[in-house]
């Protein structure tokens, strides 16, 4: 049974720094790629980093140089470090994998950045 849990979000200041975390289990971590998306009220959930395998990243375009994604192999897990924070990156930040072509995700953990 696959299962990810997200931990480490709350409210911060603009401009201030947040870490989430993602505990996954049931997968072969090591192997997988995952992924921080994110969904705002009202707006589509949006991918907002990628990690493979082999710890090539990618990010969408409005977090470059801000955000970072890592992985720790050796504890399952997944890390979205997030400086310079904004208003508008204020949503709920989901954890996501695949497993046998089917994707699972976490409960997601709420990010609020006030002005």
């Amino acid at each position: 049974q696959v299962q990810l849990v997200e931990s480490g979000g709350g409210l911060v200041q603009a401009g201030g720094s947040l870490k989430v975390s993602c505990a996954a289990s049931g997968i072969f971590f090591s192997l997988s790629t995952m992924a921080w998306y994110r969904q705002a009220p009202g707006k589509q959930r949006e991918l907002v980093a990628s990690i493979s395998r082999t710890s090539s990243t990618d990010y969408v375009d409005s977090v470059k140089g801000r955000f970072t994604i890592s992985r720790d192999n050796a504890k399952n897990t997944v890390y979205l470090q997030m400086n310079s924070l904004k208003p508008e990156d204020t949503a709920v930040y989901y954890c996501k994998t695949r497993r046998d072509y089917v994707d699972y995700w976490g409960q997601g953990t709420q990010v609020t950045v006030s002005s």
